[in-house]
This record gives structure tokens, sequence and C-alpha cells, in this order.
């Protein structure tokens, strides 16, 4: 029987789990020293959030000792339960990264309660003292790429329009549209951002109206945080705008119309926490961190960035490198005029305030609900 068209988790349904399961013996696979599970919501070539992480799978393949198993598309329901299991029970992995935010709970906490000796690995920051201490969370300020995507974009735009096609109007969301704001400032302090929120992560329809709708209001730079950048980049560029990419590095879908980016960076996070598994202390069970620890990074610039974009950009990047930076300082007004940062005040990347962000900066036009 050919088992290469079904998924893992039906694998574990009806008597066909049941047939394979006693043929193997249930047996953790020897093929290799480590075994990795992925799980993706979405496909593994999104040019978005899905493949950022099937980019870091794809490095893990190529180290000696570890075996890589995959499986997109799955729902954050129990579909995700029954992906985990067959990885763990039919493959033997021992550390699972169900990349989802909608899989931590309460799929992956029942699944590593179930599994106290596998190690998993949430993508989200979700963790906190009252999970299993086999499961974790990781995350990264990509709002530090955003910020200097936005000082290239205030450089790059002529109209000083800038748009932004937005999922939901959650804190994190927030945060890149407001340091992309921010960033855009420094270059041009009159510079705008116009948001449109579609109102779910995968709206390829809606993105496209919006991505649309903003250009024919003199929009001329966009960027985005949806899960598929692609119907962004794609009809942005075909429109004569110029994009910013995230997620991934978007230039191949717009080659001539690519700024830069706000990129993760797990193929060089997914190695360390390997080798921090392999030691006494293992994985932090709540793990972040920006351009400084490598967990996120700027796309190389496009060929219509100038040289005084890259310049500014290179500064500040430097010395988000080097020491560190408040994005977020006082005196800051929203988009209301209402004073949400003081002066003389700074919220640093860990600060709890930044995690609840509600408001828009001034300069933004939109509402976030």
């Amino acid at each position: 029987m050919d088992f290469s068209n079904i998924s893992r988790r039906r694998l574990l349904q009806g008597s066909a789990a049941l047939t394979l399961g006693s043929a193997l013996g249930a047996r953790p696979a020897a093929a290799a020293d480590t075994t990795i599970g992925f799980i993706y919501v979405g496909s593994r070539d999104d040019y978005g959030y899905n493949q950022a992480h099937a980019v870091a799978a794809a490095a893990l393949k190529k180290m000696p000792g570890i075996k890589v198993i995959e499986e997109e598309k799955v729902p954050e329901t129990d579909a995700v339960e029954k992906t985990m299991e067959s990885m763990i029970n039919l493959d033997g992995a021992s550390l699972v990264f169900p990349t989802s935010f909608g899989y931590f709970s309460p799929h992956m906490v029942k699944m590593a309660n179930k599994y106290p000796k596998v190690r998993f690995e949430h993508c989200g920051g979700l963790w906190t003292d009252k999970d299993p201490k086999n499961a974790g969370s990781y995350f990264g300020y990509i709002d530090e790429a955003q910020y200097i995507s936005g000082i290239v974009a205030g450089y790059t735009s002529k109209s000083g329009k800038l748009g932004f096609v937005a999922a939901k109007p959650i804190p994190q969301v927030l945060r890149n549209i407001n340091a992309f704001t921010l960033g855009a400032k420094l270059a041009n302090p009159k510079a705008t951002t116009q948001v449109i929120f579609t109102g779910d992560w995968s709206m390829p329809v809606k993105e496209a109206e919006a991505t649309n709708s903003l250009i024919d209001q003199g929009v001329d730079v966009l960027t985005c945080h949806v899960d598929g950048p692609k119907t962004m980049a794609e009809n942005a560029a075909r429109r004569g705008a110029m994009v910013c990419g995230y997620h991934v590095n978007l230039s191949p879908l717009a080659p001539e119309a690519y700024l830069t980016g706000a990129e993760w960076n797990w193929e060089a996070l997914y190695p360390k926490f390997l080798k921090m598994m392999a030691s006494a202390d293992g994985i932090p069970n709540f793990y972040r961190g920006g351009l400084q620890e490598e967990i996120v990074k700027v796309s190389p610039y496009g060929p219509k960035v100038s040289e005084q974009a890259r310049k500014h950009a290179d500064e500040v990047k430097a010395t988000f490198l080097a020491k560190g930076l408040s994005i977020f300082k006082g005196p800051l007004l929203d988009n209301k005029g209402k004073t949400v940062i003081t002066a003389g005040t700074e919220r640093g990347q860990k600060d709890p305030e930044l995690e609840k962000m509600d408001y828009l900066v001034e300069g933004v036009i939109g509402a976030t609900s």
C-alpha cells in the first residue's frame, strides 16, 4: 500500500493506524540520533510565516545525526494532536515544533502532559509557569526589523504615504505597524502610514483589495503583517508601488520593487535549541530576542534603495546589534492625540506595557477596533 499521500494524523485513525502501528511496533525511529517534527498551519512555501519555519527545518536537515519530519496544512484543531502523536509514536520525534499560534492551548499543552519525555516548542510566547515544564514558547522582536524597514520606506516614498495591510489589531501587529511608522518618521517626519485590517491571518482576496485600495489613495510603499505576504507584494509591484517584506525575503516576488523587509531568522535559532537541549540546563521555557540575538534579521536592500537610506538604516541596525535601542519612548502620542508614553520614559523590548499595546501612534491612519 502507498502511504505517501496520506497525512500523519490520518495514520492514527481507524484500522490503518492500528495496522501500521503494529507493523512498526510503535517504536521510535532509529534512522537518526534526534528526530524533530515541524507542523505548519498552511503551505510551507507560502512566502510567509510557514515558509520561515520550513527554511529553518531545511537547515536542520543538513546537520549530522538529525532527522526532520514535516506536515503542512494542519488545522488548529485536534487534528494537530493527531499529527503530534503520529510524529512521536511512529517517527520517534523527541522535539516537536507546532508552529502556529492556535496549536498551543489546549492541543500542545495536552500532548506535553501526555508525553513528558518529549520536548515541545511553540512559536508565540504563550508559555507560563502553569504549563508543562517539557513545553516552551519562543518569539522574536521583529518590530526591530520593521523599524529599519520603515526608515528605508520613509526615504523611498515620494508621496510620504505608506500603507500597511494587517490581519488583526492585536498587540504584536500594532507593535509592527507603530515601529514601521516611527522608523519612517526618522527619514520623513511628515510620513503617514495608512493601515487596513483584513480581519484574519490568511485572506488573499481581502489582502488584494486592501493593497489596491491603499495604492488608489496615493500610497507608494507597502508592507504587511499577514501569514502570506505574497498577495500584497505581487499586487503592489504590479501597480508600480514599492514593497517592504515580512516573514521571509520577498525579493523573488518583486525584484525591482523590493526595498527590504523584516524576516525571521529561525535557521539561526533552531540549531541553538538543539545545543541547549543537549546541555544540562536545557531549553528555557520562555525565550525571546531580536536582532542582537539573531532571532530576526533585515532583508538585503533592493536596487531602488538610495545610499542615504542604506546609510541611515545601517547605522540604526548597528546600534541594535551593539547595545540595543528603545523604539518606543516618550514623548509619544497615539493617533488620537493622547500621550501614551511620557517624556523621559523608554519602553524596552521586555517592558510588559508593550505586551498589551492597544494603540496606533501619531501618523498612523486607521483604527484599532
